[in-house]
């Protein structure tokens, strides 16, 4: 890499250029994640081993079982206790392995669904950026160091997300009612499919939910029973609302001291509206990256509990931004969501800067929810009426580097170039157009001392409400 290319932000053009500048990156991704105290410690898979090993072990009740010297135990659904059953045949090291195995699977599939069919064109460099961005994303960060569901969740239902946008939609609904039986969250994907008038898929995804939900009240009526009547009720179980890590619609009231259920009913049924006209739109143009990726928002927004791990129902978002070619846009916000910065307010988020920092999170997800752009489908899947056109010039190959050697350490524009192609909507369609003339087609820090370690807590929310802080096995985040 020559010393002038740097200087003015030029990509390497050689292969030992690119090596040296992963290289860089990669010393600059472990500083950070070494800076940051970030372990989680596996606290929610350890939530989830010994909740199956007390069941089947010692005879124990599912939502009986608590994590030794922690008032926390299992909070998802019977089914996702069935599914778990392997684990009681392993250690808990083999199960930790295991799990961090499939979530970088699931990883690799979300990423390749959402970038498409030009993935190959980045090969092992488009990889390395990619690896540098995504490991400096919080929400991905925790859902890792938890050993949560979240990854193996969203990759089920952008299976779905896939199957659609191909046009091969005769299984498409297995993903969502298999993610839905799991945790109650994807749920709202039948109710994109119902928006969207699929209604096959909402039916094959409606029928696989409650078989599956059956099937875990045939091997566990009694958890089930305790489940649907008592546990889903009970939001004590799941950890404190006013958290900061609760970046939900619900969180930020709780912190405000707001109790009011019509307030919040309000926002619900207002962000439940926008969503659905939104989707709508998004789904007639056969944009359904756009349309999943505004209910990943949406679910993240009304669900009662949003803890940070969740968000990463917010990666399709960037994908779809810079598809859209707004590259900067989502550079800038994967950024933030790449600081913590939300830890700043953990031991108090009064006043306006608390009210604007502790909740950034949310403000990104909603104003994502809002101003997201829809209707760009993806080169090759573009609607018949619309014609394409051949007067803008492809991508460069090397646009990846450029946003990725711009946006450390925050990890911002390699996100952008990682997790959708560069060139924007003019490109696709001068790809197209080349094929066929008519184809179709962060708040203000308050400096406490201390602030980024708290960090470290379970972002689960799911600390008790002692005084001092837990260490970071604090927690099963539901």
């Amino acid at each position: 890499m020559r010393p002038r290319e740097i200087r003015r932000g030029r990509p390497p053009r050689t292969d030992r250029g690119r090596l040296l500048l992963l290289l860089a990156l990669a010393v600059v991704v472990t500083v950070f994640t070494a800076t940051v105290p970030l372990l989680r410690d596996w606290f929610d898979l350890r939530v989830y081993y010994g909740t199956v090993n007390s069941w089947i072990h010692d005879g124990g009740r599912v939502y009986d079982y608590r994590v030794p010297g922690t008032p926390y135990g299992f909070t998802y659904p019977p089914f996702a206790a069935v599914v778990m059953l392997p684990m009681s045949l392993v250690g808990l090291r083999t199960a930790i392995v295991t799990t961090l195995l499939l979530d970088l699977a699931a990883l690799a599939f979300a990423v390749r669904v959402c970038v498409g069919p030009r993935w190959r064109r980045y090969g092992w460099y488009g990889a390395g950026l990619a690896a540098c961005a995504l490991a400096l994303f919080e929400p991905l960060r925790d859902t890792l160091s938890f050993g949560q569901v979240n990854l193996l969740l969203l990759a089920l239902v952008l299976a779905d997300a896939g199957l659609l946008a191909s046009g091969r939609s005769r299984w498409a609904g297995v993903g969502i009612g298999l993610a839905a039986a799991v945790k109650l969250t994807p749920a709202l994907f039948i109710g994109l499919l119902l928006v969207a008038r699929r209604w096959r898929a909402a039916a094959v995804a409606t029928g696989v939910a409650a078989a599956a939900t059956a099937l875990a009240a045939l091997v566990a009526p009694d958890a089930s029973r305790f489940y649907w009547t008592r546990a889903l009720w009970d939001t004590t179980r799941v950890g404190r609302l006013d958290y900061v890590s609760n970046q939900s619609l619900q969180g930020v009231l709780a912190r405000l001291g707001v109790e009011s259920r019509a307030v919040l009913a309000v926002l619900v049924l207002a962000a439940l509206g926008w969503w659905a006209w939104r989707a709508r739109r998004a789904a007639a143009a056969r944009d359904w990256q756009a349309a999943f990726a505004l209910t990943g928002l949406t679910a993240c927004l009304v669900s009662p509990v949003t803890w940070v791990h969740h968000l990463v129902w917010l990666l399709p978002s960037f994908a779809v931004l810079i598809r859209a070619g707004r590259p900067r846009v989502a550079g800038a916000l994967y950024a933030v969501l790449c600081t913590s910065v939300v830890w700043l307010w953990f031991d108090d988020a009064s006043g306006v800067d608390g009210f604007l920092g502790s909740n950034v999170y949310t403000w990104i997800t909603l104003g994502l929810l809002v101003w997201l752009p829809v209707g760009h489908p993806p080169e090759g899947r573009r609607p018949a009426s619309r014609s394409t056109s051949a007067t803008a010039a492809p991508p460069s190959a090397a646009a990846p580097a450029i946003s990725a050697a711009s946006g450390q350490p925050g990890g911002s524009a390699a996100a952008a170039a990682t997790l959708a192609p560069a060139g924007g909507e003019a490109a696709a369609e001068a790809e197209a157009g080349t094929r066929s003339a008519s184809g179709p087609g962060p708040g203000t820090g308050r400096g406490r001392r201390g602030a980024l370690s708290a960090s470290s807590e379970p972002t689960g929310s799911t600390r008790p409400a002692a005084a001092n802080p837990q260490s970071s096995s604090a927690r099963a985040s539901s």
